[in-house]
């Protein structure tokens, strides 16, 4: 399939594309937070990461909905985090909202079904930002309490830990085969080797956020076909990320059209009912 170059005025497929990994933040710590997790990456983040600006983005790429996560770094931020989620699903029609939680939280029912309560569509986790291993006992009490209620997506990869090393996940599918897991970034950032190795072909979805600006696209295209299009979600790790430069880097990949209405739109809408 020949590269297809984005023109937003006479694109009619801009309205079906929808975003399943982006971060926004309160206002008044936007700058402060977005200023923190490129200094962790080592990466200059493209945007603001407020919610103004990420509809400003996604405009000028034609993202229909958004699906918003965030990680809770201590048990006492899961609260507050998740009535943010809450807010930003109930004011905002284009927005979907993951909940937080921690694994040290004592009651992780009660956690799992106050998310549910609020009408939160699945759970975030960061095992470096949380300082967890994906495997870890207390990890699996997470897991164990949303199986068949939650799907839950997890940051893959690392370049300084290997709390969330692809080979820690097998475990975890091993454990709970009908745990509906999205394996962020191609199931591994700075690990797609490992990740091909033991997931890729798996019974879980990846994402393609902070991974299309890395690897070649010849390299994306044998991922997503060895692991099947129909398991793929487009996501872009806004503000790390722009929405137009990274649908770019979608299309360029070289998909058919097909696959790329699969990974757009229709697997995200399958997944969230």
């Amino acid at each position: 399939m020949e590269n297809v170059r984005i023109d937003i005025k006479n694109n009619s497929n801009t309205n079906l594309i929808i975003d399943f990994h982006v971060h926004v933040f309160p206002d008044k710590v936007a700058e402060k937070a977005v200023e923190s997790i490129g200094n962790y990456y080592g990466i200059s983040m493209k945007r603001k990461g407020t919610v103004e600006d990420l509809f400003q983005s996604g405009s000028r790429a034609g993202i229909s909905k958004y699906v918003v996560h965030s990680s809770a770094t201590k048990v006492e931020q899961v609260a507050p985090i998740n009535e943010y989620m809450y807010y930003l699903s109930k004011n905002f029609d284009n927005i979907i909202s993951f909940g937080a939680i921690h694994p040290d939280i004592e009651d992780i029912g009660s956690a799992v079904d106050s998310i549910i309560k609020m009408g939160l569509k699945g759970i975030k986790l960061h095992p470096e930002f949380q300082e967890f291993n994906i495997d870890d006992p207390k990890a699996m009490r997470i897991y164990e309490a949303i199986e068949g209620k939650l799907p839950v997506l997890i940051h893959m990869g690392d370049r300084f830990k290997d709390s969330s090393r692809p080979k820690r996940l097998s475990k975890v599918l091993d454990a709970f085969p009908n745990l509906v897991v999205i394996a962020a970034h191609l199931g591994g950032y700075s690990m797609w080797d490992e990740a091909e190795q033991y997931l890729i072909g798996r019974n879980l979805y990846l994402d393609t956020s902070s991974s299309l600006f890395f690897i070649s696209s010849e390299k994306a295209a044998n991922i997503i076909r060895k692991h099947g299009a129909d398991k793929v979600l487009f996501g872009t790790d806004y503000p790390m990320w722009d929405h137009k430069e990274e649908l770019q880097r979608f299309y360029d990949i070289g998909l058919e059209q097909w696959e790329n209405e699969m990974i757009l739109r229709e697997n995200a809408l399958k997944l969230l009912g």
